[in-house]
């Protein structure tokens, strides 16, 4: 495992068509949005997505989510503790954390459960997530569905019929926006590798894969391009804020309302000695 050595920067632009993005259970599950109708992603959802694709590819992973669970494990602390049981101070346990599993070196993790032991410990992590905005107001709409089956027996005849309502929304059209950095001084302190940094790239430009329901159907969603800036030096020749506007999109004109990638034209803005790889996505 080779060091990280740069400063690393990413933009990946997201299509979403017929699908709930990420529903905000606050607000009957709705597709997020600010109060100008651009549509939202939580940085939470996107790690766990992430988390996830590390999984699809044989890595340990600490926050796992029930449905994924692969040790048999039913809570974090008992994860914690089966792997932590010999440590004797909280330098040793956020060292073994990070060695021990992916995510914890790439996001961090609080490991504010005590367990027999007493210890407790922090860790930063070097790879930062924006929430994900898109790029035009989104669309949403509300279809509402029934469902034909009883899913308890009925105790009293004349209870209600076996069709039942519900709402089922989602977004149009929207094109959004993840930002991303990797901090080189965090990454030295978790032990995250360059090789760890490609993980982290290949898991953005497959994001969506294995990431299939029935509100996010299989082509709902998808990486459209994945902008990948690696720096020359530790602290990186710009600002991340600087890389990450040099991705510019703009409707085409004639184009009021968008309703597919094409609608855009999507570039990346020059900048001196810091050339962006391009990729497609997954």
């Amino acid at each position: 495992m080779s060091a990280l050595q740069n400063k690393i920067d990413f933009v990946a632009l997201v299509s979403v068509t017929m699908a709930n993005a990420n529903g905000d259970p606050l607000n009957g599950n709705r597709p997020r949005t600010d109060y100008n109708g651009f549509g939202e992603i939580s940085d939470m959802c996107i790690k766990r997505k992430i988390r996830n694709r590390m999984q699809d590819m044989g890595h340990r992973i600490f926050v796992q989510s029930n449905d994924r669970c692969d040790d048999g494990f039913q809570s974090l602390i008992e994860r914690a503790s089966t792997v932590m049981k010999n440590v004797r101070d909280r330098d040793e346990y956020a060292l073994a954390a990070c060695e021990t599993w992916l995510d914890v070196r790439t996001f961090g993790q609080l490991f504010a459960f005590k367990d027999a032991k007493g210890v407790s410990c922090g860790v930063r992590g070097p790879v930062s997530i924006h929430q994900a905005v898109s790029l035009s107001p989104v669309e949403i709409e509300s279809m509402q569905i029934t469902r034909s089956v009883n899913g308890e027996k009925k105790e009293k005849s004349g209870d209600r019929a076996s069709d039942t309502m519900g709402m089922k929304h989602f977004v149009r059209f929207g094109l959004y926006e993840i930002k991303g950095s990797i901090n080189v001084q965090l990454a030295e302190k978790t032990g995250f590798s360059y090789e760890d940094a490609m993980v982290i790239k290949e898991c953005l430009r497959t994001l969506f894969v294995n990431d299939a329901s029935s509100a996010r159907p299989d082509g709902s969603m998808e990486v459209v391009k994945l902008f990948w800036w690696e720096h020359s030096y530790k602290d990186g020749q710009y600002s991340s804020a600087k890389v990450h506007r040099s991705v510019k999109a703009a409707l085409k004109p004639g184009v009021e309302i968008p309703s597919r990638m094409e609608d855009y034209i999507i570039s990346a803005e020059p900048l001196e000695g810091l050339e962006p790889e391009i990729l497609e996505g997954d």
